[in-house]
């Protein structure tokens, strides 16, 4: 599933494309993962494209909002006046754009779209009041605080060190289970987690509240570390993600320990990558170093 930097990637091509754009209709192929209704975004202008955790909101000047959250197989993809020569579209975009895939189409003025294509029709789109929205969309306000990666454009609910500590010292479950509790901490999945515990030396096995202070800062050091360079390489399109533009993102070819099992880890140089399963997803760590 798409992680924190390939949503936030996402969202800033969203925020390039979109903002200004105003919706003149909604053309639902597939409905079931629709929610709301669709006659309350048509006239409405995007003013602003946000993220929490995994999920995205656009905003609209008539004070209402779309949260999405694209799942396992979801892309969003633009087609319009702000991106004047777009790259090839990835193979990833099976059967192209309003093919049997594309779900929703979002029409915008001045000949613009907004396509929401979703293999496995896992995703959803959500319309709710932008007042309301933390009310109504329980996914949001089950949200836990997220990392911070960019200063400027900080989150509502900071996971300061302070806070990471508390709770990393409040369980005895598997920190790498931990990291990717949405509860706990928004936007840590599987690929960043294992790559965020294999560069504090961790072992994904350890109890959470197992970790002495030393430990605990060089995990927090490390998640910022891993998901600032995802976002770097434009998230990992290693199943169906794909950039609004239609490009892959390239973090699947730099991980630090994902998808190695077997390899001859880079830091020791002694051990090999083993797999295992932890709360049913596949877990990678080097056996010698990360301890």
């Amino acid at each position: 599933m798409p992680e924190l930097p390939e949503v936030e990637t996402i969202r800033l091509q969203l925020k390039k494309y979109l903002i200004g754009h105003r919706m003149s209709d909604v053309e639902l192929r597939y409905s079931k993962k629709f929610e709301g209704n669709s006659k309350n975004i048509i006239g409405g202008k995007v003013t602003e494209v946000k993220r929490f955790g995994k999920a995205l909101v656009i905003d609209l000047d008539n004070h209402y909002s779309m949260v999405i959250h694209i799942k396992l197989t979801g892309q969003l993809i633009y087609r319009g006046p702000n991106l004047k020569n777009p790259n090839t579209l990835s193979e990833k975009v099976k059967d192209g754009l309003e093919g049997k895939h594309t779900h929703i189409i979002f029409h915008l003025d001045k000949s613009g779209k907004l396509y929401f294509n979703d293999v496995r029709k896992f995703g959803w789109i959500k319309i709710v009041k932008s007042e309301e929205l933390k009310v109504k969309s329980d996914f949001l306000r089950k949200l836990g605080p997220e990392p911070l990666i960019d200063e400027d454009n900080p989150p509502e609910n900071i996971l300061t060190k302070e806070k990471f500590t508390a709770v990393v010292r409040s369980t005895t479950i598997p920190i790498k289970v931990l990291l990717m509790d949405q509860r706990k901490m928004a936007g840590i999945g599987n690929i960043y987690a294992n790559d965020a515990l294999w560069l504090a030396k961790i072992d994904p096995r350890r109890k959470s509240s197992s970790l002495k202070t030393k430990e605990i800062d060089n995990l927090f050091q490390a998640i910022g570390c891993v998901l600032k360079k995802g976002i770097e390489k434009g998230g990992a399109s290693e199943l169906s993600f794909v950039t609004p533009d239609g490009s892959e993102g390239e973090y699947q070819n730099h991980t630090l320990a994902y998808d190695k099992e077997g390899e001859i880890c880079t830091r020791c140089n002694k051990g090999k990558f083993k797999k295992i399963k932890l709360s049913g997803r596949g877990t990678y760590f080097c056996p010698v170093c990360q301890k």
